[in-house]
């Protein structure tokens, strides 16, 4: 399947940055997270929102090992009925978990999922 990009804002240390709009929620291809050049996935948070009438998940798929090596396993997001006021989640990750052997990081979405899913890259020096 080829998975839909989110797009990465990088937030810059002791500066403002307004708000994004986030890739649209593809129930059908899923997405995929690809970190900036240098980044470590830890440093990633991403922002996943639900505006269907149900519940939904979406799950960050464990990662390949190498190079994900500390016992991956999916890491399923539970987000609450979003139809009258939008769910909002936020998760930060562990390289060791999460990140594929090309350095991406999958989110799987439940079939019928509507919203938006963000990715906010936070680097460490400033």
């Amino acid at each position: 399947m080829a998975r839909t990009a989110v797009t990465v804002t990088t937030l810059t240390g002791n500066a403002a940055v307004a708000d994004v709009t986030d890739t649209t929620i593809d129930a059908t291809n899923s997405h995929k997270i690809t970190p900036p050049a240098g980044a470590m996935v830890e440093d990633l948070v991403l922002r996943i929102t639900n505006t269907t009438a149900s519940t939904k998940v979406a799950t960050v798929k464990a990662g390949a090992n190498p190079p994900a090596s500390d016992a991956p396993a999916d890491l399923a997001v539970s987000l609450t009925a979003g139809n009258v006021t939008a769910q909002v989640k936020f998760v930060r990750l562990e390289s060791g978990r999460y990140v594929q052997n090309n350095g991406d990081v999958n989110v799987d979405i439940a079939a019928g999922m509507t919203g938006t899913i963000g990715a906010f890259y936070c680097p460490r020096s400033i």
